[in-house]
């Protein structure tokens, strides 16, 4: 059986026209600068957040971080922990996802990924498109983001959950700036043709943490088994926040930063 085929980056020139503006934060992270953002790419918007800390000019280490919804993060739970660690945190909407969503398109979008288990010709060509330009959204929110923001370019870490762990295998085996990579269920959540156990082993050798739950363990172990060294594996009964205590002092450490 033929190894299924990476969505590699469409070609994209086009200028980022990066427009940004701030937002007042919740006030239960009012010790934090809350910026919204937004770029070009291949004639789409896209939309993002960034969460700066309250204390310091910068340069800030950080996380490039996406949700299993496929939208931005939502609530300070989500960027709380990276604040306090004195990380920025960032996220955008991925394609036919929170801002950018399409009836019709997100209608065949969720037939390939998990509604339909034939899916028509028509959806699983747009969940090629969509993984396509996923991966290059990602990539250029990370050129669009020191445009916004004093962030460290060599310290920038990836943590994606569900739908954005799966993506993200594909996006950080493609980009290098990642430099510390978390995934948290990531198997499952794309159709065998955008298998992300075909772009682990590039991921190396930058550290990789899986996270999973117990009750999808076999799945889990086999794509465990396709990444490179150095990788680690932690297990839970239900997967934790994105910056729970255990991802978030992985991180730290990968990226050489003192724990808070």
């Amino acid at each position: 059986m033929s190894q299924p085929s990476p969505p590699t980056q469409p070609i994209c020139s086009e200028p980022l026209g990066v427009w940004t503006r701030a937002t007042p934060a919740p006030q239960s992270a009012s010790e934090a600068r809350r910026l919204a953002f937004e770029f070009s790419s291949r004639g789409d918007r896209v939309c993002g957040e960034l969460w700066l800390p309250a204390k310091g000019r910068g340069p800030f280490a950080l996380v490039l971080q996406q949700a299993a919804s496929g939208a931005m993060a939502e609530g300070d739970a989500a960027v709380t922990g990276w604040l306090r660690a004195g990380l920025a945190v960032a996220s955008i909407d991925l394609p036919l996802h929170g801002a950018r969503a399409s009836a019709k398109l997100g209608g065949l979008l969720e037939s390939a990924l998990h509604g339909d288990p034939a899916p028509t010709p028509l959806a699983r060509a747009v969940a090629r498109e969509f993984a396509r330009q996923a991966v290059l959204d990602l990539q250029r929110s990370l050129d669009a983001l020191p445009r916004v923001a004093r962030v460290d370019l060599t310290r920038i870490a990836y943590v994606g959950a569900g739908l954005g762990a799966s993506l993200g295998a594909h996006f950080c085996a493609q980009d290098p700036r990642p430099r510390a990579v978390v995934l948290a269920g990531a198997a499952g959540c794309l159709p065998p043709e955008l298998d992300p156990r075909a772009a682990l082993g590039r991921i190396a050798p930058r550290p990789l943490l899986f996270v999973d739950a117990q009750a999808g363990r076999g799945p889990a172990e086999a794509l465990h088994a396709a990444a490179g060294e150095p990788k680690q594996v932690r297990w839970f009964e239900t997967l934790p926040g994105a910056a729970a205590a255990p991802i978030r002092s992985f991180v730290t450490r990968a990226l050489g930063l003192a724990e808070r």
